[in-house]
């Protein structure tokens, strides 16, 4: 799903759109899976013999494992699916939240600093927390669980560094 133009400035494009990393999947997928199979088990271990309980029983599982799945596992995907980490030409942005929606816009002439930190296993995945600090009111954001970290935060700092370039030659009239 592609990042929505309508937010971008007439002269900005999108570099890298990102969502947090699928390790953040793997807990929704695996209540998903239990959930499945505890609700299929229920429903053919209780025995028709019951007549009405077996009934009653039987929605009365399906509900608290509608209810476990939802909470458990569709609602943490949908909260992964919609937090992006958007990286344009001219600023980054952070948008999540299902509901009710957080933004935060950190125009590139305010990044005074970009940097990663990353365990050993989370370098086995390729993921980690990019730090960028910025010079305003809230100074340090951190993007947890940012896939390819590494490379996130390289391509920042030369976005960083276009900007700088970009609007120094603005100020002096393109000279």
């Amino acid at each position: 799903m592609g990042f929505p133009q309508n937010l971008l400035a007439e002269d900005e494009r999108v570099v890298l759109h990102m969502h947090p990393h699928w390790k953040e999947l793997l807990a929704p997928i695996m209540w998903f899976l239990v959930l499945a199979v505890f609700g299929a088990l229920a429903v053919l271990v209780v025995p028709d013999t019951w007549g009405n309980w077996a009934l009653w029983g039987r929605i009365g599982v399906g509900a608290i494992a509608g209810v476990l799945l939802l909470v458990l596992s569709i609602i943490p995907w949908i909260s992964w699916a919609t937090t992006h980490y958007v990286f344009t030409t001219h600023r980054l942005l952070l948008r999540n939240g299902i509901v009710t929606r957080k933004g935060r816009d950190i125009p590139y002439a305010r990044v005074n600093d970009v940097s990663f930190e990353q365990t050993m296993i989370q370098r086995m995945f390729r993921f980690g927390t990019l730090v960028v600090q910025s010079a305003s009111e809230n100074g340090t954001v951190d993007f947890k669980d940012m896939p390819k970290v590494e490379m996130v935060q390289s391509t920042l700092y030369k976005l960083v560094e276009q900007d700088r370039n970009r609007r120094s030659h603005s100020d002096s009239g393109g000279v």
